[in-house]
């Protein structure tokens, strides 16, 4: 598929495609004839990943190290499952903190329910 194609299948913009490209977190993307980027359901995959890293707050940088050691192949798996790991425990922290002030907020709007006047 062509990058318009892609961009609208994966929910990433072309622009951001190219960007992406550019530093390192899309490799070897195959080129037609008259070199434009060809897009596969493995590359339809991979930004699906990227994408999830990105919506749970993984800063570019780690994104891009981990896709520098994907690139890499098996012989880093256990240095990619490490950084996800560390990934993983700070979105856990992240949700524990947003769980927390959720119930400070709700607790909140209990107390100004009590506060309403009767209609």
């Amino acid at each position: 598929m062509n990058i318009g194609e892609f961009a609208a299948r994966s929910g990433v913009s072309a622009d951001t495609l190219r960007y992406y490209e550019k530093i390192g977190v899309l490799r070897q993307i195959a080129r037609n004839a008259s070199g434009h980027r060809v897009f596969d359901k493995g590359d339809l995959d991979w930004i699906a990943f990227v994408t999830r890293l990105k919506d749970t707050g993984m800063p570019l940088a780690g994104i891009r190290e981990y896709a520098r050691l994907r690139h890499q192949g098996a012989a880093t798996a256990a240095r990619r499952r490490a950084l996800l790991e560390d990934h993983a425990a700070a979105l856990e922290q992240r949700l524990a903190r947003a769980q927390d002030s959720l119930s400070l907020i709700r607790a909140k709007i209990a107390w100004y329910q009590g506060q309403e006047e009767p209609l």
